[in-house]
């Protein structure tokens, strides 16, 4: 390594550093294939030749890109055009070799994404959602120039899958008002008709709700069975459906020891049809299993202990997977033992692996994943990161800000809180009405465990996170006052009255779900769990970074809550920056980490009365799902 630079510090590197995602290619031309990565300093997408190895980048924005997808036939590769990460646009699509971009469906207005399906015959589905037409879906079939609109609905919906021979469409949708559980219905799509033929839906009537979500139809001409996930255990986990006959047949999901598989499931078809690729996530962690239908044989596939980001069957039967662990970055493995794709440049830093930690909460045991510093024994200055989501989780995967956090000498302590996935549909529904304050509960009793233990200063302690985590940051900061010494927030739910008015449609239906209504027929529900709320009880420094293109958490409802803090003269500072919900430029990302170093030096204080240097996490990063790597 040269002198320049091994002077970058280590969590520069890790940012720097080029990633690349999991390689998604076309079923019918698997040499075809397309990958995101941040190569040039900005998040894009690019084209894969995997004969001869011949790598294209597709697109080339200042904000970035990252939604694309390729037509089966490897021809197309389809691109969401959206402007300055506000998520409002349109498909482009260019052809796969290369070549000019065109719009892909003429007529259609720019709107929120809700699905996109491309059939073999030149048929396509494209799902849209806007706060005047809610969930709209438009068909424009082989040979014909205009889409037209086959399918609207007030509440979200999304296009799932289009069956192999491109007859069948089917539509996750929540048109029972329940956003955190979806009900399926397929159609089917003639010369001259678009006909409903099966429904299945676990909510509608029912006391105790149960999802379902397709996961694909069979890779089969003129197969007819859908794989889908249902909750009617208790948790996710995956069952066959054929829409033609109605037949269901269970999959008794068991391991070699005859053991079943705890937490929850998911599956995809492999090819062929013969077997399916099972993802097995359990207490933050991940691993791969091969399901044989014939004989139910259930054999795990060799994977390091660690976090599976997506994983792909190939059609010579290896399966190929993005793996992390907190310690080591990620990767594109294969089956074979081999590195499928590796991003040019240097490999990032490693870092800490972490440990896990359970504590007794008010709704149950809940799950923590710690990493200490390298310096010594504690107590240590501490970082609670809070993910996003809500319905998301913290796993033991690589991300660049905890491991920053670490190298300045602070403990890093995530909670997967009431609200998180991975740990059974009654820890993830419990998040209903008293929203966010069950998550802080559960905050809380890591945290008197955390100072309890010895690990974390209890005068200096951290709450961070981005997106719900940001949220939760400025809400515990001021219904835990006496908890935190200092809160960094990037892109939050500051006002949530606001919030609501202002927010994409999609988040709209969540919200409604959360609280059990709009906040006109809830209001007291609503400012209960508003930041705005409680702001004259926060007594520490607060930093706020807002993209002034967010969709997700805009602009106006955060501008509300920091003029609350000028009138009350709480110290704090804001940047904003010209993107949406994160940014997907590195130097960006590394501009805003820069500026948190900078306000934590100059307001936590040490033990000896001094300030802390220290940085902070990955505020950028923060997407839809919840913070994490976005790659």
């Amino acid at each position: 390594m040269s002198e320049e630079k091994s002077a970058v510090p280590a969590w520069e590197q890790r940012f720097r550093a080029a990633r690349v995602s999991l390689p998604d290619w076309a079923e019918d031309a698997p040499d075809r294939a397309l990958y995101v990565s941040n190569a040039t300093g900005t998040y894009e997408v690019y084209a894969w030749d995997r004969a001869t190895d011949a790598h294209r980048r597709v697109t080339d924005r200042p904000n970035g890109t990252t939604d694309a997808e390729l037509s089966p036939d490897g021809r197309w590769i389809w691109w969401f055009d959206d402007q300055d990460g506000d998520e409002f646009g349109v498909w482009r699509r260019q052809p796969f070799a290369g070549g000019p971009d065109e719009e892909a469906v003429p007529g259609l207005a720019a709107s929120y994404s809700a699905g996109l399906a491309l059939g073999r015959d030149g048929t396509v589905v494209v799902g849209r959602s806007t706060d005047e037409d809610g969930t709209t879906l438009h068909l424009r079939r082989a040979g014909a120039t205009e889409p037209v609109e086959i399918y609207r609905h007030e509440e979200y919906g999304g296009v799932a899958d289009l069956s192999h021979d491109g007859t069948l469409l089917a539509l996750d949708h929540t048109e029972h008002g329940d956003a955190m559980h979806s009900a399926i219905r397929v159609y089917r799509l003639t010369a001259d008709s678009v006909e409903t033929v099966a429904e299945l839906d676990e909510v509608t009537g029912r006391d105790e709700p149960r999802g379902v979500a397709c996961l694909g139809f069979a890779p089969v001409e003129g197969d007819t069975r859908m794989l889908v996930a249902h909750q009617r255990t208790g948790r996710w986990e995956p069952m066959i459906w054929d829409v033609a006959t109605g037949a269901e047949t269970a999959l008794p999901l068991r391991d070699e020891q005859g053991r079943e598989l705890p937490g929850d499931v998911s599956a995809q078809w492999r090819p062929g049809a013969a077997e399916l690729l099972v993802e097995h996530e359990y207490e933050a962690r991940s691993e791969l299993f091969s399901y044989a239908l014939a004989d139910g044989r259930l054999t795990r596939l060799d994977t390091p202990r660690g976090t599976v980001g997506g994983a792909t069957p190939r059609p010579d039967g290896t399966v190929e997977y993005l793996w992390s662990s907190a310690a080591e970055p990620s990767a594109v493995r294969s089956t074979a033992g081999t590195v499928v794709l590796r991003a040019p440049g240097p490999v990032p830093p490693g870092s800490v692996p972490v440990e896990d930690v359970w504590v007794d909460g008010p709704g149950g045991r809940v799950h923590a994943l710690v990493q200490r510093p390298a310096n010594g024994p504690g107590p240590y200055p501490t970082v609670f990161e809070i993910h996003g989501g809500p319905t998301h989780h913290d796993s033991d995967s690589f991300t660049a800000g905890p491991a920053a956090w670490l190298d300045h000498g602070f403990a890093v302590v995530r909670v997967n809180y009431r609200g998180s996935t991975g740990y059974g549909q009654a820890w993830t529904d419990a998040l209903r009405e008293r929203v966010g304050l069950i998550e802080l509960e559960d905050i809380d009793a890591v945290r008197t465990w955390a100072v309890d233990s010895g690990l974390a200063d209890p005068g200096r302690l951290v709450l961070s996170g981005g997106s719900w985590g940001g949220y939760l940051t400025l809400l515990g900061l001021g219904v835990q006052p006496e908890n935190w010494s200092l809160g960094l927030a990037a892109v939050p739910v500051a006002d949530y009255h606001t919030a609501y008015a202002d927010e994409m449609e999609a988040l709209k239906s969540l919200d409604r779900t959360l609280f059990g209504g709009t906040p006109e027929e809830v209001p007291e529900r609503f400012s209960a769990s508003s930041p705005l709320t409680y702001v004259e009880r926060v007594r520490v420094p607060v930093y706020i970074s807002a993209g002034v293109n967010d969709p997700r958490c805009p602009i106006r409802q955060i501008e509300n809550y920091v003029e609350r803090l000028e009138q009350l003269g709480t110290p704090h500072e804001v940047y904003r920056y010209d993107a949406g919900h994160g940014s997907l430029v590195v130097e960006e990302r590394i501009k805003q980490l820069r500026l948190e170093i900078d306000f934590v030096r100059r307001h936590l204080a040490t033990a000896d009365g001094g300030t802390a240097a220290a940085t902070a996490p990955e505020a950028g990063a923060r997407t839809a799902a919840g913070t994490g790597e976005t790659v």
